[in-house]
């Protein structure tokens, strides 16, 4: 049972990796999810609920519809995505069930850099959400969609976001733009280098940069002034709407010079590794980002794209006309990241580690007096990737000490 108030039922992780890979391997899955009616797509049956229209409304009344009619199957296993679903969840453990809690995001520096929240409001609640998701944690499963955030979770299982291979189209068959074409894809907001992105616009003639995504009808307007007189080369896709993951997947069909990932320098992005990162080299296109130490050592590391610094529009400019006149560059960094995805970064192992977690949890609630051996192979805490991560996350600990 899957259970989310906040995101949508086509999510790309909750539906089409985690409930579709589930469903694949023979489990009964059922997500429940704010949508308009109830479905069944691909063995994943999909129970709506109607999602409230202001955040304290979802937060407290689309939150508690979840749990009513996720309690309606009796399921083994309940997989949380959002943090207001973390009271419900302790109830599910007070009746005897398993829970997994998804950790999607690093709560405790996203709550801080809400723009609707004042900086000390910001700061106090996030000090107290951290402390209470710490509390939490303890009693549920826990899955981690990004490498470091097992500092705060060192018993979490690490299932990356990495894109499935029949999820992105293979780019080998586009056409070269004329003029510089770059995209953007997912949530715009100022703290994913929206105001980052009309400047390049602004900047880079002649250049067209499209993006593709859920963006406030505000925000687009601060957009389009920023652009300035080239406004009509900032194309959006999702102004005051959600875009369906299908969108979006049509959109990587398209010819591009490059991906964009211009985020100003913020605590919360920094150590992130994109999702988009992988989609932009599934689809073969080269990146151009911003200069974090970790984006760095991944993208130009990897021969995959170009770093820059977000506020220097002057080597933004010349590195995207670079890309673009550089046919061959540009092209061996887009194999590069094609091969890398296909090799790598993708979903495959990631959805191997899920069912073998959930392999683990139906074995020791079947058999509760007889918990997996510590050192048994199927055990998912026992891979070589959770291992690794537990290991460097040891030595980080011992450094930051020192």
């Amino acid at each position: 049972m899957h259970m989310t108030s906040v995101h949508a039922a086509d999510d790309p992780r909750i539906f089409y990796k985690e409930c579709k890979s589930l469903a694949a391997a023979g489990f009964e899955v059922t997500l429940v999810v704010p949508a308009d009616r109830d479905d069944e797509r691909d063995g994943v049956r999909i129970v709506a609920v109607k999602s409230g229209r202001k955040r304290l409304a979802r937060m407290l009344w689309t939150s508690y519809e979840v749990l009513r009619r996720a309690r309606e199957v009796d399921a083994d296993i309940y997989h949380l995505h959002d943090p207001e679903l973390i009271p419900w969840g302790l109830l599910l453990v007070l009746a005897g069930k398993s829970v997994v809690y998804d950790v999607h995001e690093d709560y405790s520096t996203s709550i801080r850099q809400k723009p609707y929240l004042p900086k000390l409001a910001g700061e106090l609640i996030a000090r107290m959400f951290v402390t209470f998701e710490n509390l939490a944690a303890k009693q549920f499963t826990l899955v981690l969609a990004e490498r470091y955030y097992d500092e705060r979770f060192p018993h979490g299982v690490l299932i990356r976001n990495y894109p499935r291979h029949d999820e992105i189209p293979d780019g080998d068959a586009l056409l070269r733009p004329a003029t510089p074409r770059l995209l953007y894809t997912g949530t715009v907001s100022a703290d994913r280098g929206a105001l980052l992105m009309a400047r390049v616009v602004r900047h880079c003639t002649p250049c067209e940069v499209h993006v593709i995504g859920a963006c406030d009808p505000g925000l687009a307007v601060r957009m389009r002034a920023e652009a300035g007189d080239r406004a009509a080369q900032l194309k959006m896709v999702g102004i005051g709407q959600r875009v369906p993951f299908t969108r979006i997947v049509d959109g990587y069909n398209e010819p591009w010079t490059a991906g964009l990932a211009l985020f100003p320098r913020t605590p919360h992005y920094g150590r992130k590794e994109l999702t988009k990162f992988f989609e932009y080299m599934a689809a073969g296109l080269p990146i151009v980002c911003s200069d974090f130490p970790l984006w760095r050592e991944l993208i130009e590391g990897g021969g995959f794209g170009v770093c820059v610094d977000p506020t220097d529009d002057e080597q933004i400019r010349t590195t995207i006309e670079r890309l673009h006149a550089d046919e061959h560059a540009s092209a061996e960094m887009g194999r590069r990241g094609r091969r890398a995805v296909r090799e790598r970064f993708n979903w495959t192992a990631e959805s191997r580690r899920l069912v073998e977690l959930y392999r683990s949890l139906l074995h020791r609630s079947n058999d509760p007096m007889d918990p997996m051996d510590p050192m048994d192979p199927m055990d998912p805490m026992n891979q070589p990737d959770y291992r690794d991560s537990k290991e460097r996350n040891v030595e980080a600990v011992a450094k930051r000490r020192t």
